[in-house]
C-alpha cells in the first residue's frame, strides 16, 4: 500500500474461528494482539525466538502455537501462505515493516503494531461483554487516545449487559414464531428493551425478563416501573453508573428543585419532564400529589424516574413515596445517591471526621415548622468530640446558631456553610457560632447550602493549584 492509502478497521465480526492468524513477535506487544484474537477462537501462531512468561503459559496451556525462529524471509515465506490475518508485533520498527511488506505482496491483511504506514488493517480498541462487541477507532492516529476513550465506554455501560443480549438471542426463535410480522416484532423488541423486561433480563432474572416478553407478544399492557434516583448534589459528574443509566431510560421524569441544569441534561431528551419541587413556604405539588402522578404514570406502563437531589433517603421523603408504591403494587427500584453533607464536605475541603476532634456525624435538617420553631435534639447537637451536617438551614442560620450556643457550645466554636456544593459557582464561607449568621447575609447565602458545624472545619485544607 502507498503512504497516502489509510488502513482500515479489523472486522471484529470477522469469523475467525479456526482461521491461521500468525504473530510476529514474543513480547508484550504481541501479548496485547494475542488476549483479543483469543476472543475469536482464532488459530495463533507466534513466531519469535522466545517467549515471554504470558506467551509461555499461553504456549504451555495449547492456546498458541510457537515457532522458535526468528522472522527471516525464508521462514516468512514458508508460514505466510493460508494465513488469514497478520500481526507484525516486535519491538523493532525494521523488523514489523519488513514483514508488513511480505504479508501485503501475498495481498494477507496485515498490522504493523503502532505504524499504520505498512499496516493494510488496523485494530480498534475493543469492549468485550458477552455477545455484545464495541469498537473504538482514531485511524491509527492516536491508539492510548482509543484506549482512553473504551476505558470511560466501558465504564458507562451497565453490568449484566451481556446477560441481557443472550437473553435476548436465546429468544428470537420464540418471538419469530409468535410474532411473523417484521414492523411489529421490532416495536416489540423495542418494548421490551426499554421496558421492565429488558431491566430483568439484564440483572439476571430471566423468568420475569421471559413473562414480560411473552405478555408483549399477546398484546397485554405491561405495567411500568418507577425509580427513586440520588442525583446528588450536584455535579453532573458525581451520578452513580446506575443513575446515569436509569436516567436515559425513563420515559418520563419527576424533578425536584434544586437539580442543576447541567444535571438535568444527562436526561434522556426525549422524557416528559415535571417539576414537583418544593421551595420554603411554596410546594409545586404536594407530597400525596406526587405518589398519585408516580401511581398513574406506573400504571399506563411508563418507566417513572423519580430524581431527587443528594440521596432519596436521606431527608429526601423517599421512604414515603415508597410507601405509597407498595401499597398500589408498583415495582420500584432505589439507586443510592451522594448525599449533600459527604459531596459538600468534600468539595470544601472539610473531613467529615477527624481522629483528632471529631469520631461521629450528625444529620439533622434545619427545616423549620410552620410556626417558625425549630424542633431538633438540641441536647445531643450541642456535644463535643462531633461534626453536625445541618441541611435545609439557611433561613434559620440564626437560630440555629443562637440554640447551639445557648445549649452548651461556646460562641467561638467552628462553623461553616456550603453553597451551591459541588457546583462550578460553589461558595464557602467558614466562621464561628457567633460570626457566621452575619457572615451569610452580608455575602447574600442563599440555598441550596450546607451548614457544618465543629471543630473539622478548622481542618479544612484547599488544594493548591497546578503550576
Amino acid at each position: 500500500m502507498t503512504a497516502s492509502d489509510e488502513p482500515g478497521w479489523f472486522p471484529i465480526a470477522l469469523r475467525l474461528r479456526g482461521a491461521r492468524v500468525l504473530v510476529v513477535g514474543g513480547g508484550g506487544i504481541a501479548l496485547n494482539k494475542i488476549r483479543l484474537l483469543l476472543a475469536h477462537a482464532a488459530w495463533i501462531e507466534v513466531l519469535a525466538p522466545t517467549l515471554d512468561d504470558a506467551l509461555a503459559t499461553l504456549r504451555d496451556t495449547g492456546q498458541i502455537h510457537h515457532i522458535a525462529a526468528e522472522a527471516h524471509p525464508d521462514q516468512l515465506n514458508a508460514m505466510l501462505p493460508g494465513c488469514r490475518l497478520v500481526y507484525a508485533a516486535t519491538d523493532d520498527r525494521a523488523v514489523n515493516r519488513a514483514v508488513a511488506a511480505r504479508a501485503d505482496a501475498l495481498n494477507i491483511p496485515v498490522c504493523a503494531v503502532d505504524d499504520p504506514e505498512p499496516s493494510s488493517f488496523i485494530t480498534p480498541a475493543q469492549i468485550h461483554r458477552g455477545p455484545v462487541r464495541i469498537a473504538i477507532s482514531t485511524g491509527g492516529a492516536a491508539p492510548v487516545l482509543a484506549r482512553r476513550l473504551r476505558e470511560r465506554i466501558e465504564a458507562a455501560m451497565p453490568a449484566g449487559l451481556d446477560g441481557l443480549a443472550r437473553f435476548l438471542r436465546d429468544a428470537r426463535p420464540h418471538v419469530v414464531a409468535h410474532c411473523p410480522d417484521i414492523d411489529r416484532r421490532r416495536r416489540v423488541w423495542e418494548d421490551f428493551l426499554d421496558g421492565p423486561g429488558g431491566a430483568a433480563a439484564q440483572r439476571g432474572d430471566t423468568a420475569t425478563a421471559r413473562q414480560v416478553l411473552d405478555q408483549l407478544l399477546d398484546g397485554t399492557r405491561v405495567t411500568g416501573e418507577v425509580w427513586l434516583v440520588g442525583a446528588g448534589p450536584g455535579d453532573p459528574d458525581l451520578l452513580t453508573l446506575r443513575a446515569l443509566h436509569l436516567m436515559q431510560n425513563a420515559d418520563s421524569v419527576l424533578y425536584d428543585q434544586l437539580l442543576p441544569p447541567a444535571l438535568l441534561d444527562r436526561v434522556r431528551r426525549d422524557a416528559t419532564r415535571v417539576f414537583v419541587g418544593k421551595q420554603r413556604d411554596r410546594h409545586t405539588m404536594p407530597q400525596p400529589d406526587i405518589n398519585a402522578e408516580l401511581i398513574r404514570r406506573a400504571r399506563a406502563g411508563e418507566r417513572v424516574l423519580r430524581l431527587k437531589g443528594g440521596d432519596p433517603f436521606i431527608f429526601g421523603r423517599g421512604g414515603e413515596e415508597i410507601e405509597a408504591l407498595v401499597e398500589a403494587g408498583i415495582p420500584f427500584q432505589v439507586v443510592p445517591g451522594i448525599t449533600a453533607a459527604i459531596g459538600c464536605a468534600a468539595y470544601a475541603g472539610i473531613p467529615l471526621t477527624h481522629r483528632d476532634c471529631a469520631q461521629s456525624c450528625l444529620f439533622v435538617t434545619g427545616h423549620a415548622r410552620k410556626d417558625g420553631t425549630l424542633d431538633l435534639p438540641w441536647d445531643r447537637m450541642a456535644g463535643r468530640g462531633q461534626t453536625i451536617a445541618i441541611y435545609m438551614g439557611v433561613h434559620a442560620l440564626p437560630d440555629l446558631c443562637a440554640m447551639l450556643v445557648h445549649h452548651g457550645l461556646p460562641p467561638d466554636w467552628p462553623a461553616a456553610i456550603v453553597e451551591r456544593g459541588t457546583q462550578p459557582d460553589q461558595r464557602v464561607l467558614t466562621g464561628t457560632l457567633a460570626t457566621l449568621p452575619d457572615l451569610a447575609r452580608t455575602s447574600g447565602i442563599g440555598s441550596p447550602a450546607l451548614i457544618l458545624v465543629g471543630e473539622v472545619v478548622r481542618h479544612r485544607v484547599v488544594s493548591p493549584p497546578i503550576e
